[in-house]
């Protein structure tokens, strides 16, 4: 079961920022590199990045010290009524305009084998142990989550009401998208969206990482309270919900590219006996997938010449036989069980063996300069199979998703200290 509530967000005050946020929101902590640090730290005195990521040294102690004079100053303010936040998010991607819509509310941490919220990707020990000691630190979930939820239509209808509003808050990122959010305090409107999810499954799309790292500081806050209560805010995590069916839940592909290997001649051969080859222009490599987005396909481009790839053998000898049919039909799976066997590339290293291009024109060039032997395109993984592949608690391999955009921080917070209640 799935449990949701209204929460009383903290968030930049309208009276000391204004509406438009775009100077003080960020792109989520892991996406922002050193560059996009100073540039934030430039933007404004009261960057969001402050929080999130801050560059002095002891930034966790600068962090929590920081959130607790902004809001002494009045640069934060809260809500007086426990609300949920429909969060929307306007983009373009290669000139087609989208609209992602979805809702921010508290949703109440399960491990993960409860089989209440499911992961599909792996984690590492490095970005939890960052974000729990910034978790201990702040004592509140600066960041949300993002997942993903099965909506009956109940959902839309409210958004599909709300967003004909004003919105509380909006801003612009340095990409170009438009995220506006708006308060829902109506109870009314607040009991069907949690009558929705009451049944459900949800798949963690983006957040892995802090999605674990609440649940371990969960279990850390029930220890030390002792006489812990259910409606404690600590049992739950500020969560940005998208129903799987919205038709802005974009997900990019991620291509593959080999820095010291490329296709040999006598792989080609071996490559041959499961995959229809073509040779294609490359400006094609886009519509070559396309086309075969619902069978495994590749583009591999390599010499200055770009090859269609087709699945039309049996693999199955190249896979594991307790993986899912779902997991087992993944273009990155098969790229890596079977092409990359072949190859004789196993585990590689990124950076120093592998690299990774969101966009097909970047991996060519990559190619082109020499950086890269080799790249392989490969078409986005469908939502509903992000969801397949969950259900049966198997892990996607590295970079199988890249849900876009991101969500924008900076936006809500929620307490989770000890006196919190929900």
């Amino acid at each position: 079961m799935v449990e949701v509530r209204p929460f009383k967000a903290i968030h930049y005050s309208e009276e000391v920022i204004g509406k438009d946020l775009s100077k003080v929101i960020t792109q989520p902590y892991d996406k922002i590199d050193s560059e996009m640090q100073n540039k934030y730290y430039e933007r404004h005195e009261y960057n969001f990045v402050k929080l999130i990521l801050p560059r002095e040294e002891n930034r966790y102690e600068i962090a929590a010290r920081r959130l607790k004079e902004w809001k002494i100053k009045g640069v934060f303010t809260r809500d007086d009524k426990p609300a949920m936040y429909i969060y929307t998010q306007e983009f373009d991607v290669r000139g087609k305009k989208y609209t992602r819509r979805g809702f921010i509310a508290a949703m109440r941490l399960h491990p993960f084998e409860e089989k209440v919220v499911l992961p599909h990707e792996k984690t590492h020990k490095g970005p939890k142990e960052d974000r729990l000691r910034m978790l201990r630190a702040t004592k509140t979930n600066l960041e949300a989550g993002f997942v993903l939820y099965r909506d009956d239509g109940r959902v839309k209808e409210i958004i599909d009401e709300v967003v004909k509003g004003t919105p509380d808050f909006y801003g612009v990122d340095d990409f170009g998208t438009v995220t506006r959010l708006y308060r829902v305090d109506d109870e009314s409107k607040i009991k069907i969206i949690q009558e929705v999810l009451k049944d459900e499954e949800v798949v963690i799309a983006d957040g892995h990482h802090r999605y674990e790292t609440a649940v371990y500081f969960r279990d850390e806050m029930r220890k030390n309270v002792g006489d812990w209560k259910d409606n404690q805010a600590f049992n739950y995590r500020m969560t940005y919900m998208v129903s799987i069916d919205d038709p802005g839940l974009i997900v990019l592909p991620t291509h593959r590219l080999l820095l010291k290997r490329k296709i040999e001649d006598s792989e080609w051969e071996q490559i041959r006996k499961y995959f229809t080859v073509e040779e294609i222009d490359i400006k094609e490599a886009e519509k070559y997938l396309s086309d075969r987005k619902d069978k495994n396909s590749f583009v591999v481009y390599q010499d200055g010449k770009a090859y269609g790839l087709e699945l039309n053998g049996d693999v199955s000898k190249f896979m594991n036989p307790e993986w899912s049919d779902a997991y087992k039909s993944l273009d990155a799976v098969v790229l890596r069980e079977v092409i990359f066997k072949i190859m004789n590339v196993v585990d590689p290293k990124i950076d120093e063996d592998i690299i990774y291009e969101r966009w097909i024109e970047d991996a060519v060039s990559k190619v082109d300069k020499g950086i890269a032997k080799v790249a392989f395109m490969l078409n986005p993984t469908p939502p509903e199979k992000v969801l397949e592949v969950a259900k049966h608690l198997e892990r996607m391999p590295q970079k199988t998703t890249d849900f876009y955009p991101k969500v924008i921080s900076g936006f809500t917070m929620m307490p989770v200290d000890e006196s919190e209640y929900l």
